[in-house]
This record gives structure tokens, C-alpha cells and sequence, in this order.
């Protein structure tokens, strides 16, 4: 029976009310009204340059990882300014409101600084959960999605229209999450909640009602993508393409989407036994009814922890590409770097206590955990190692993608020590709770933002034909790399000195000069997305003078950069075969870099769909009305759902061919377009002459007489 919530009801709108509209906010309806007008100007010149047609069916619609991955991007990076925001706020009002007495604004509503308590816990909230589920995995899944199936060979995922599906469902969490700005308010209790606050008892408005089906659907959307990985890796890896011959990205993905699949379902119990609490009116965490409040504790970090390096392990992997590329060097330990990525996504299944030492589980539990966690320092420590042995005599370009991972190194290696200083329960009851772990995690995540900066510059050329501006790349990594340092290094200070996390009034007036330090450190922080918004915009105004061919740096050297730049929406014109683990370096070494098809086969490709779009509205329509109990259109939306999945099931999607003759001319014209960028690029060694198995032989009863199998071909 479902439960009787407090405030107004009505069948037609559940809980939703015009006063749940916070048009009378200071802050918030400015901000609705510039979103607004935002809109509509974006709205008028896509219908003024008529390119609706264009999204629908380019974008929207389409199937293509390529395309499914920048969409994932933009998302990500989107979101990623939008926690930013967040943290800015949060900033701010601290530094405001420091110190004894009454110093608030008055016009606002505080008494301290410009914040109230609770929209400040609202702001934390929605920070947390933004920056790790709505922008770190947006952007790392959107870099798979790109990259995985080139660096395998495959002409797409496993399941494209499940891919899709992923991205819109991952959207409409996106979409419910920042309406909560604008209509009601967004939970105030953490992004990771706490029992019993987010029990109706004591949160009877609708921000916990969000945070739920918010998560809800980002684990479904994760969970569909985790599947698809998977089954693309170990199905449809190229000709060649052995297990011992996967790129580190590759096993990086690999091991990530093993712990998604196995570690977002206990989120998504965890939730579901919270929603039971809110809506059916159980006690699984009331401990006054015989509930247990650590049971979601547990639960929550069972999944929480793996899901850390669920986002880390792909950041590794950028890494372990980046580096090799620009020190002219194959990965060193290729086989112990693999074996550690394992050994990471092992061993944190067996961590997830050291979030809660403080809970009183007993000596020996405590050391149990304790070690699992400083065991996960000696396969991290491998891969440190690696990368450093790497560069050690390697003909290192200080590009700006080589930058971005070599500070991703050393934010790693403080993270990583100061995890090692937590593993530590002694030292975790010292500082549990205060803003020393927040740095301590901001250090890890921060890794993770470097790698994906670093990726982006490094894989923009491939997918896009021209380079980004790398002075303003580098720019943007000095100014970065200086806001982290003076917004965290205060706050592991601040840790060490007893502020705790969480606190919208930091009351001693000893800690006000760090506090400045921060704020200092966010405007340097803003400088860094401007110059990150300029090097966009001179990157696309001189992308004429940038362009690239299929090897943007010279010096690549996984599979994905034998293919033409940008990449076509087939990948390849015929599927590779794989002779060497590092592919690409070993036909530039070996003077086979420049060989294409010599005959072509007719080829079979997924045709764009809308039903994944509708699906993610729908998914959005249903945590909207669940949100607010508007019941009869949670029922609509789901009954659409479920006809329009038993439609696409029974249609399914017979694709389209496309002709060996189409082949031959697309993969003609392909080429004319690298052909400016060619004149760009250095020239790789290696002799010329002799075969070579460059392409499969799938295609093999299409030869043209006195064509060598496996499509070999004389190179001169």
C-alpha cells in the first residue's frame, strides 16, 4: 500500500504545485529566466540555418559509437561545468561565511554567508553525484565508446541500438537532475545518502525522490553499456586481434565494465529498498521498526568503492596509450600492466569497508580491510612504475596531451599516498569526516578529469581531422593544474586543522585565509574553462590549417590510427588483420603504413533508429511522475515503454548493405579528404617493399584474379 505523503495531493499533478516553483529564489530565477532565453536563441537558429532535419537524422537517431560517444562527451562535459558550478557555490559561501557572528545576507535568507544550511546540503548533493555519476562516466564511457571498437578492428559495438539506448537513458537522468533546479528541490542528505535522513520521516519533500531515480537511471544506463562493451571486446575483435594483442585501453575497458556490470546492481537494490521505505512504506533502514541503518551503508559502498575504479581504470588506460606515444616507446610490461589492471578491479571488491572504520566493526574486521586497501596500492604502484620506465629514455614531446597524463601521474601519486594514510584506521578515526578525504578523493578524481583531458587532445584528430590549438591545450593545463593546487592543498590543511565535511558555516576564523586561498584557486579554476573555451573555438576557426591524416602525432601506435581522419562511419573499408600487438608502430616501422584495400566487399551496417530517443524520454516521463507520484502518467509512460520495446522487438532492424563498388568510392573519396593533412605529419621510418597481411580476408571469394589470400598485396 503505497504511503500517505505529508503536503497536498491531487490525482491530476501528485505532490506538483506551483509553489513547489522557486520563482521568488534570488538566485534560481535569474538563472531559469537566462536558461530560458538560452533556449529559445538556440531554438531559433537551428530552425533559422533549417538543421533539425540534419540532428534527427545525424545525431538523434544515429547508431554510430562515434557519434554515441561525442554525444556522451558533450553530455559529460556539460555536466562537468555544471558541478563545477556547484563547487564554486560551495566555495564561496564558505569563505563568506567564516568566522563567529552574524554575517550572513539578510536578502538571501542566511545568516551565515549567502547560503542557507539546507540549500547548501542541496548543493553538496547534487555536486557529488553530478561529478561522478553525471560527469566522470559520461566522459569515460563516451571515450570508449569511440575508441574501443577501432582499437579492436570492429565496424561498431556488438549492439548499436543498445548502445543508443544507454546514452538517451543516461540523458534523461541528466535531463531529471537539472530540472529538480528549477521545479521542487534536490535532496540535501549527501550524494551518497544517509539512513535514516532520507527516510520520509525526515526528508518529506521530493529532493530525495530525485536523488533516487536519478541513480536509478544512470545505473540502468551504465549497466546496458557495461553489456555491450563487453560482448564487443570478446566478439568482434579483428582478424589477428589475439587477447595478448589488446591495447591497454582496451583491457582498461575490459576490467571497468566487468566491475559495472557486476557492482551497479547493488546500487540499484540498495536503491530500491530506500524507494520501498519512501513509497511502500517498509522500515529496511529504520532501526526503531527493526531496520538496520548500516544495511544501506554497506550496500551503497559494496557498489561505491568497485565504481571508483570503475571510473579509474579507463583514466589508466589513457595513460598507458598517451604516454607510449609521445616517449616513442612501446608500453613497458605490457603483460604486468594487464595483470595489474585485473589485480585493481579485484581487490576492490573486498575495500568497501574503509569508507565507515568509525563504525565500530572490531579489530580484526578493521584489519581485514585495512590491508585489502593497501593491497591495492602494489598493482597501482606497478602501473607507476611502468609509465615512468616507459618515458625513462624515450624520446619524450612535452605535447599537451602528454601534459594532461603526466599530471595525472603526480595527482595520482598524491591520492594514491594519502589513500595509503587512510587505509590506516588509526589515522581514518583522526580524520574521518573531514575535508582531508574530500581532497584525499578529490586528488583521485581530479586523476581521472587529467586523463580525460589528455584523451580528448589526444583523439579529438581522429575523430574530428584537425588537432586542437596546443598552446591554448597547454595554457589550459597550467591554469588548471594551478586552481587544483590552491583550492586542495588548502583543504588538506584544513582537514588536518578539524573542519569537517558538509559545513556551510566554518565558524573559526583561523581557518578564513585558507578559505581565501580556495577562493583564489576557483578563479584560477575559471580562467582555465575560458581558455579551454577559446582553444575550441580557435581550434574549429583554424581547423583548415590543423588538419591531420589517419596518424595525427607520427607516433601512434595502436589500431586505430591506420584508419582515415576523420574516421569514416564505417571504420574500416576492410577489416584489418593484426600482425603485431602495437599495429599502427609496427607497419610504420616495417613501411607498410601507407597500404590500402586493393579490392573491396560489400559490407553490412545498422540503420539509425528513433526508438531509443523515445525511450529516453519515456524513462525520464516515469522518474518525473515518480518523483512526484503522478501516477497515472508513470503508468502511461511505462505502457509506452513496454509497447514500443515489444515493437522494436518484433521489427527488429534488417540494416543495409552497402555495395563493394560504394566501398570502393567512399574509401576513394575518404582519402581525398586526408590528402591536405598528410603534408602535416612526420614521416615514419622503416623500409618499404615486400607483403604484408593488411586487411582480412573475410571478402576472400571476391578477389580479383591473382590477389595473394588475406588480401596481401606487393607495397613499393
Amino acid at each position: 500500500m503505497l504511503v500517505n505523503v505529508p503536503g497536498p495531493w491531487s490525482p491530476l499533478l501528485g505532490r506538483l504545485a506551483l509553489s513547489e516553483i522557486p520563482y521568488t529564489n534570488p538566485i534560481l530565477a535569474p538563472l531559469f529566466v537566462v536558461i530560458v532565453l538560452a533556449g529559445i536563441a538556440l531554438v531559433a537558429a537551428i530552425t533559422y540555418y533549417g538543421k533539425w532535419g540534419y540532428l534527427w537524422k545525424e545525431w538523434f537517431t544515429t547508431v554510430d559509437h562515434k557519434k554515441l560517444g561525442v554525444m556522451y562527451i558533450i553530455l559529460g562535459l556539460v555536466m562537468l561545468f555544471r558541478g563545477f558550478i556547484d563547487g564554486l557555490m560551495m566555495r564561496t559561501q564558505q569563505m563568506l561565511a567564516v568566522g563567529p557572528g552574524d554575517n550572513g545576507m539578510k536578502a538571501m535568507g542566511a545568516i551565515h554567508g549567502y547560503l542557507t544550511p539546507f540549500h547548501f546540503g542541496q548543493v553538496y548533493s547534487a555536486h557529488g553525484l553530478i561529478m561522478i555519476l553525471l560527469a566522470a562516466t559520461p566522459l569515460l564511457v563516451g571515450i570508449m565508446n569511440i575508441i574501443v571498437p577501432l582499437q579492436i578492428g570492429a565496424r561498431d559495438m556488438a549492439y548499436p541500438y543498445l548502445n543508443a539506448l544507454g546514452l538517451w537513458i543516461t540523458a534523461a537522468a541528466v535531463f531529471l537532475i537539472m530540472i529538480s533546479l528549477f521545479v521542487g528541490d534536490f535532496s540535501h542528505n549527501g550524494w551518497f545518502g544517509y539512513a535514516p535522513i532520507f527516510e520520509l520521516a525526515y526528508s518529506p519533500g521530493v529532493g530525495v525522490d530525485y536523488w533516487i531515480w536519478t541513480l536509478e537511471l544512470v545505473a540502468l544506463g551504465t549497466t546496458l553499456g557495461s553489456i555491450n562493451f563487453l560482448a564487443t571486446v570478446v566478439k568482434m575483435r579483428a582478424p589477428g586481434m589475439t587477447w595478448s594483442r589488446l591495447p591497454i585501453f582496451t583491457w582498461s575497458a575490459v576490467s571497468a565494465n566487468i566491475i559495472a556490470l557486476t557492482s551497479f546492481p547493488c546500487l540499484q537494490v540498495a536503491l530500491a529498498l530506500v524507494g520501498a521505505d519512501r513509497y511502500l512504506g517498509t522500515h529496511f533502514f529504520t532501526a526503531g521498526f527493526g531496520g538496520n541503518l548500516m544495511l544501506y551503508t554497506n550496500l551503497f559502498w559494496l557498489w561505491g568503492h568497485p565504481e571508483v575504479y570503475f571510473v579509474i581504470l579507463p583514466a589508466f588506460g589513457m595513460i598507458s596509450e598517451i604516454i607510449p606515444a609521445f616517449s616513442e616507446k612501446p608500453i613497458f610490461g605490457y603483460t604486468a600492466m594487464v595483470l595489474a589492471t585485473f589485480a585493481i578491479a579485484g581487490v576492490s571488491w573486498i575495500v568497501w569497508l574503509h569508507h565507515f572504520f568509525t563504525m565500530g566493526m572490531g579489530p580484526y574486521v578493521s584489519t581485514e580491510f585495512s590491508i585489502a586497501t593497501m593491497l591495492v596500492g602494489i598493482p597501482t604502484g606497478v602501473k607507476v612504475f611502468n609509465w615512468a620506465a616507459t618515458m625513462y629514455k624515450g624520446r619524450l614531446t612535452f605535447s599537451a596531451a602528454m601534459l594532461w597524463a603526466i599530471g595525472a601521474l603526480f595527482l595520482l601519486l598524491i591520492g594514491g599516498l594519502t589513500g595509503m594514510m587512510l587505509s590506516i584506521p588509526a589515522v581514518n578515526y583522526m580524520v574521518h569526516n573531514s575535508v582531508f578525504v574530500v581532497a584525499h578523493f578529490h586528488m583521485m578524481l581530479l586523476c581521472i578529469v587529467y586523463a580525460v583531458f589528455g584523451a580528448v587532445i589526444f583523439w579529438f584528430p581522429k575523430v574530428f581531422g584537425f588537432k586542437l590549438h596546443e598552446a591554448w591545450g597547454k595554457i589550459m593545463f597550467w591554469l588548471f593544474s594551478a586552481g587544483t593546487f590552491l583550492v586542495f592543498f588548502p583543504m588538506f590543511m584544513l582537514g588536518f586543522m578539524g573542519e569537517t565535511r558538509r559545513l556551510d558555516w566554518p565558524f573559526d576564523p583561523h581557518w578564513a585565509v585558507w578559505f581565501d586561498v580556495q577562493e583564489i584557486g576557483i578563479a584560477v579554476y575559471v580562467l582555465s574553462v575560458l581558455a579551454f573555451l577559446w582553444m575550441i573555438y580557435v581550434s574549429i576557426r583554424d581547423r583548415a590549417h590543423h588538419r591531420v591524416g589517419a596518424d595525427a602525432w607520427g607516433t601512434s601506435r595502436s589500431l586505430e590510427w591506420l584508419t582515415d581522419s576523420p574516421v569514416p562511419f564505417y571504420n574500416y573499408a576492410m577489416v584489418p588483420h593484426i600482425n603485431a600487438r602495437d599495429e599502427a608502430a609496427w607497419r610504420r616501422e616495417h613501411g607498410f603504413s601507407e597500404s590500402r584495400p586493393d579490392h573491396f566487399a560489400a559490407i553490412h551496417m545498422p540503420n539509425n533508429t528513433g526508438v531509443a530517443v523515445y525511450i529516453g524520454a519515456l524513462t525520464f516521463v516515469i522518474g518525473f511522475g515518480l518523483t512526484w507520484r503522478i501516477w497515472w502518467l508513470t503508468v502511461a509512460a511505462l505502457i509506452l515503454t513496454v509497447l514500443i520495446m515489444i515493437y522494436r522487438s518484433g521489427k527488429g532492424d534488417p540494416g543495409y548493405v552497402i555495395s563493394a563498388e560504394e566501398m570502393e568510392k567512399l574509401d576513394r573519396q575518404s582519402r581525398q579528404n586526408m590528402s591536405d593533412g598528410q603534408q602535416h605529419l612526420p614521416k615514419g621510418g622503416g623500409y618499404t617493399g615486400g607483403t604484408v597481411t593488411a586487411y582480412s580476408a573475410a571478402a576472400s571469394d571476391q578477389r580479383p584474379q591473382g590477389t595473394p589470400p588475406g588480401n596481401s598485396r606487393p607495397l613499393s
